[in-house]
C-alpha cells in the first residue's frame, strides 16, 4: 500500500463567530429515537401503539442478582468519589476474564476501557483515530450513527454494498481500499439485518487490514443473541489482526439496562490511553455506582442471558415466518432481535412507509433509509409475543 498523503484543510470551515458549528449543524437526531418519540407522544395521547421501533428489551428486566449488586455498591465506602478514567481496575479484569472465556481473546486490563455505554466507546475510537479526510470502510446497511460518528472525527465514510441477504466478502472490501483507508468496521451481528460475518471472510478481511495496516472496529454488541452459526471475534483470529483490532460492546442489550449505559472496548494499548485521555476530559469516569456491581456479576449470568436468547429465537422465527406470509421478503436474522424486510413490491420510499403505518395503523417501525438502505424498514421483535403478534396483523392489514 502506498504511502498516506498529507491532507491540511480543516474539516470545517472557516463560519462566523455566533451560531452552530458547520460540524453540530450537520448532525441529525438518531432516527430509533426520532421514531419512538412520537410513538411515545401518540401514546400518551391515548391512542394504541405497537412500538417494533426502538432496540432494547422490552418486557425483559435487569437480572435480580445485578440489581442486588448496585444495591450493595451503595454502602461501599468512597463510593460516589471520582474514580480512573479508563474503569474501575476491578471490572478492567473481570471484561479481560470474560473476553478470554466468551471470545477467545487475551487482553491485559491496560487494553479495556470501560464506557458510556457501546457507542461511547465507537465515538472514542473514531475521535482517537481519524485526521481530517482518513476514510472509514462500512458495510450497508449500517448501524444509524456510524456515519455522524465518522463525520464528528472529520472522517469520509466510505461505503459497501452486501447482497440482497445481507452478505459481505473480502473482495468488496478490498475494492474500497485507497491510501487513506484508516479503519473498517465490522458489525456482526448486524444492526439492522441481524446477518452474520463467515470466519472465512473474517480471516481474508484480517489478512487485508494486517497487509493495509488498517484498523478493524468489531462492533459486536449483539453477541449474545446467535441463533445460527457460531459468533467469531475477529481479534481472536491470531495475533496480528488483534493488534488492528478494536473489540467492543456493551452490557446493555445482554443484561436489558440500555440506559445503565455501560460499555468497554478492548485494543491497542496505545489507543485506549488517547480514548482514556479524551474520555477523562469529556465525562471523567463512567458511573462508578454501576462498576463494582457490573465486575461482581459480569460472569455469573449465563443461564439469564441463554434464555433470553431462546425466547428471543422463538420470537424471530414467528416475526420472520409472519412477514414473508405477507409478502414482505425478508431473510433470516442470524443472530440481534431486528427483522430487515423488504417494502412491498413497487414502494422504494422507506420514510413514507414507516410515517404511513404510524399514522393508520399506529405501528412504529424505522425507516431502511437511516440504515443506508431504502426499500427496507427495520422491526425489533424484542417485545412480548403478543405483541409481535398484534403488530403483524396491524402490518398485514395495512400491506394487504
Amino acid at each position: 500500500m502506498v504511502a498516506r498523503t498529507v491532507f491540511k484543510p480543516f474539516c470545517v470551515k472557516y463560519s462566523m463567530p455566533m451560531g452552530l458549528s458547520q460540524r453540530a449543524a450537520g448532525i441529525k437526531e438518531s432516527p430509533t429515537f426520532a421514531i419512538s418519540t412520537k410513538a411515545k407522544r401518540m401514546k400518551s395521547e391515548g391512542i394504541d401503539m405497537i412500538d417494533f421501533g426502538i432496540g432494547q428489551p422490552m418486557d425483559f428486566e435487569p437480572p435480580e442478582v445485578l440489581k442486588v449488586a448496585v444495591t450493595e455498591s451503595l454502602h461501599q465506602p468512597g463510593i460516589g468519589r471520582y474514580i480512573h478514567p479508563a474503569g474501575l481496575p476491578e471490572l478492567r479484569e473481570a471484561l479481560c476474564n470474560k473476553l478470554k472465556r466468551d471470545n477467545g481473546i487475551d487482553y491485559k486490563t491496560e487494553q479495556v476501557m470501560v464506557t458510556s455505554g457501546g457507542k461511547h466507546a465507537l465515538y472514542n475510537i473514531m475521535q482517537s483515530i481519524l485526521d481530517p479526510g482518513d476514510e472509514v470502510i462500512v458495510p450497508v446497511p449500517y448501524w444509524v450513527s456510524y456515519p455522524d460518528m465518522i463525520t464528528l472525527a472529520c472522517g469520509k465514510q466510505v461505503n459497501v454494498e452486501t447482497d440482497e441477504n445481507f452478505n459481505l466478502t473480502a473482495d468488496q472490501i478490498a475494492e474500497k481500499l485507497t491510501n487513506r483507508t484508516k479503519a473498517i468496521i465490522i458489525n456482526s451481528p448486524n444492526n439492522p439485518s441481524g446477518a452474520m460475518m463467515h470466519e472465512s471472510e473474517l480471516k481474508r478481511i484480517a489478512d487485508l487490514a494486517v497487509e493495509n495496516r488498517v484498523y478493524v472496529i468489531s462492533d459486536e454488541c449483539y453477541e449474545a443473541f446467535v441463533y445460527d452459526g457460531e459468533m467469531v471475534s475477529i481479534a481472536s483470529l491470531n495475533d496480528e489482526i488483534k493488534q488492528n483490532t478494536f473489540t467492543v460492546n456493551t452490557m446493555s442489550k445482554t443484561y436489558a439496562i440500555p440506559g445503565w449505559r455501560l460499555g468497554y472496548v478492548a485494543g491497542p494499548e496505545d489507543v485506549i490511553n488517547a480514548m482514556t485521555a479524551i474520555q477523562s476530559n469529556s465525562t471523567s469516569n463512567i458511573t462508578s455506582l454501576l462498576q463494582p456491581a457490573a465486575a461482581k456479576s459480569l460472569l455469573g449470568l449465563q443461564d439469564n442471558i441463554s434464555r433470553m436468547r431462546e425466547v428471543f429465537r422463538e420470537r424471530r422465527d414467528a416475526m420472520v415466518a409472519g412477514l414473508n406470509d405477507m409478502g414482505l421478503k425478508c431473510p433470516m436474522p442470524q443472530g440481534a432481535f431486528y427483522a430487515f424486510p423488504r417494502l412491498p413490491e413497487g414502494q422504494k420510499n422507506s420514510i413514507k412507509f414507516a410515517t404511513e403505518l404510524l399514522e393508520k395503523r399506529h405501528v412504529a417501525v424505522i425507516p431502511g433509509s437511516a440504515f443506508g438502505r431504502d426499500g427496507h424498514v427495520r422491526i425489533s421483535y424484542a417485545d412480548s409475543m403478543e405483541m409481535i403478534e398484534e403488530g403483524l396483523d396491524r402490518l398485514r392489514k395495512f400491506v394487504l
